[in-house]
């Protein structure tokens, strides 16, 4: 009897232990929220629902992208990630939103550190 008591604690912490590490998984990195919320208003990137979950559409092209529902948190990093690398720039203690000719659209002051690192993290400037 208690090996069919052990058997069943130990399939049922395995499922626990898959659950939580695919939960993990799914969710994106943590962002600044300030700084984050400032640049998303500029990145052309949107999330439009759908009866299948979420699409993401690209406002300047029209194109959309249709991931899994597991993906698409990831996909839309991944899109903001590149878009960020040829839009944002940081000179001293400014990011500097770019529009599509190299013109300047908006200065975000960056007011900490924490801020400072996670544009260099999540965006690579």
């Amino acid at each position: 009897m208690n090996a069919k008591k052990g058997l069943f604690l130990g399939v049922l912490f395995a499922f626990f232990a898959l659950g939580i590490v695919s939960m993990q998984r799914a969710v994106p990195n943590a962002k600044e929220d300030r700084i984050y919320s400032a640049v998303k208003i500029y990145s052309p990137y949107k999330l439009e629902k759908r009866m299948g979950g979420l699409t993401i559409v690209n406002t300047q092209t029209g194109i959309k992208e249709k991931p899994s529902a597991e993906e698409v948190l990831h996909r839309i990093d991944e899109l903001d990630k590149e878009w960020g690398k040829s839009h944002l720039k940081v000179q001293n203690n400014d990011l500097i939103v770019m529009g599509e000719n190299n013109q300047m659209i908006v200065k975000i002051f960056i007011e900490t550190e924490k801020e400072r690192a996670f544009l260099k993290t999540f965006f690579g400037i």
